[in-house]
């Protein structure tokens, strides 16, 4: 998985939180194959090749039919970094055969990025399968030995940002919050998980890490054990809150007890069944965080227990000059409960004449999916914002994004992966890709062969199917843009790299060009990547060309 946690070398972003990149992202974060393979090429003289690599994927994931691209600032600091270390020799030196000849080991030495041109889709993109994410051109050795490397630091980042906008989109304007990290795959998974859901339209996590390395909010309340750690009111060892406005003192346990006997009549409930040790959990947190007060009501019963002691809690906190923030619903019906909630919060406001009081937020976890927020949403909810963690962290629906990275061009001859697996067979040479723009929304994304002309505004575009002869179609653009960008030349960055929040801005606005119908949950539409005509026919020849011909006897 992508690594992002502050090992390593440190720097500045813009918005002053301090980014960096776990020592543990290097050359040797790779597969033994990359370095025999790289053996291999120095002993047949292959090392100086001008290769052309694609990296892209195959299908979008999670039965959908878009993916946002992520990654790509790691790795531009991977390229950065890349550099066999005199440990790294001697360790390859213990696992490689002993023919092995040591000038190989002293070649590696000198090997960095240094020649390697690397153009991208500006992160936070919306992409689809086939279309390039990366192209990296260079030296065939270095370039190879990228790939595993690359792979991971793009895999996991798409895979985590397309999740979190799909949550996005199904929860609409309700606030998301991130609360994985207990149940991400490691430390570097959690830190992943918390940067990614964030760009993908996350509004803040629950790990602090994360908030401090990447300046993203941080959200938490307290858990059950806060809770079931009191059974008395007589464990609290001050009764005493200062009023918001100054002044002395006041006995808030014993204001908390009036209100909780005069709402407990309004709804009903007898006092007998209420848990004081939730409700002296309750006024202790209070009273640590009276302009944060927000409380987990499931831990007994929500609506003869939890409800009750919130809000006797929240009106003493009011007559002091606070106003409490709301509620976790963390099991049960949730639809249900946080319907009886705002029932609680609305009656209160309108029998102690308190406006705030009816909004207060509803917040639920629980085990959160994709498809709960959308049955959530058709059973009327009350809920203002989500916990979500192991389903987002974990992208249970599906663990991985599946990006290759394939050879498709080498001192400037094409290459061409043939499969009896059509979704396999490459797209050879080095190629452009363009967005092809209808008057509100993205028609079409166009690979071309990397001599052609770009497509033009208001011109007649002929756009086929790669594989399928018959499926073709012509498009006039309003709009072209070329969505591949030189990130890296010369040894160094030669883009701005945005930062999260701008990132974050990209998917919001990338998604937009997007036609609702390819968005939905439910039956999306497919979006059309094409290639044009000249590179049809090229594809189709080379295709015939290095097919073997079969003979019938």
């Amino acid at each position: 998985m992508d690594s992002i946690a502050n090992n390593g070398a440190i720097q500045e972003n813009n918005c002053g939180a301090k980014l960096g990149q776990n020592s543990i992202i290097q050359p040797l974060l790779t597969d033994l194959y990359q370095i025999t393979m790289a053996y291999a090429y120095w002993k047949t003289g292959k090392t100086e090749g001008n290769a052309v690599f694609d990296l892209y994927f195959r299908k979008n994931p999670f039965s959908g039919e878009f993916t946002i691209f992520g990654g790509l600032e790691e790795c531009l600091k991977f390229l950065e970094k890349f550099r066999y270390s005199d440990s790294d020799i001697h360790y390859l030196r213990q696992i490689l055969p002993a023919s092995v000849e040591e000038s190989f080991y002293e070649y590696l030495k000198t090997l960095s990025a240094e020649k390697i041109k690397l153009y991208a889709v500006k992160e936070g993109t919306v992409v689809f399968p086939r279309v390039p994410l990366i192209r990296v051109e260079g030296p065939l050795i270095v370039a190879q030995l990228l790939e595993t490397t690359l792979l991971n630091l793009v895999n996991y980042a798409s895979l985590m940002a397309t999740n979190s906008a799909r949550y996005r989109l199904a929860a609409g304007k309700l606030k998301l919050y991130e609360f994985g990290l207990r149940r991400a795959q490691g430390p570097d998974g959690g830190l992943s998980a918390s940067k990614y859901s964030y760009i993908g339209g996350f509004d803040g996590t629950s790990n602090v890490l994360a908030g401090k390395l990447f300046n993203i909010p941080v959200k938490g309340t307290h858990a059950h054990s806060y809770i079931t750690s009191f059974s008395s009111l007589e464990e609290l060892n001050t009764r005493l809150l200062t009023p918001s406005q100054g002044g002395g003192p006041k006995d808030f346990v014993e204001s908390a007890l009036k209100w909780r006997e005069i709402i407990a009549s309004l709804f009903n409930i007898v006092l007998s069944e209420v848990s004081d040790g939730e409700f002296a959990a309750f006024i202790s947190f209070a009273t640590a965080f009276p302009n944060g007060f927000m409380a987990l009501v499931d831990t007994y019963d929500v609506k003869r227990s939890g409800l009750l002691n919130f809000c006797a809690v929240a009106l003493a906190l009011n007559d002091l000059g606070y106003k409490a923030l709301g509620i976790r619903l963390d099991s049960g019906d949730l639809a249900y409960l946080s319907r009886v909630a705002r029932d609680y919060f609305q009656r209160i406001s309108c029998e102690f004449k308190i406006p705030y009081f009816k909004d207060l937020a509803i917040m639920a976890s629980n085990d959160i999916n994709e498809e709960t927020i959308l049955s959530l949403n058709e059973q009327g909810h009350c809920i203002d914002s989500f916990g979500i963690g192991t389903h987002l962290v974990t992208c249970q629906k599906q663990p991985a994004l599946g990006c290759v990275y394939k050879l498709v061009e080498l001192n400037e001859e094409p290459r061409i992966k043939l499969s009896h697996d059509m979704a396999k067979v490459t797209i050879p040479g080095k190629k452009n890709v363009f967005r092809l723009y209808g008057n509100t929304f993205s028609l079409i994304d166009l690979l071309q062969r990397s001599d052609e002309d770009p497509p033009i505004v208001q011109q007649k575009v002929l756009c086929r199917h790669p594989f399928e002869e018959s499926k073709r179609a012509y498009v006039i653009p309003s709009k072209v843009e070329n969505l591949l960008v030189l990130f890296w030349n010369d040894g160094k960055i030669c883009q701005p790299l945005p930062n999260l929040q701008e990132i974050k801005e990209n998917v919001n606005n990338s998604l937009k060009i997007l036609r609702p119908d390819i968005k939905r949950s439910l039956n999306p539409t497919p979006y059309k990547v094409s290639v044009s005509d000249n590179l049809y026919h090229f594809l189709h020849k080379l295709w015939l060309d290095s097919a073997p011909i079969g003979e019938l006897s």
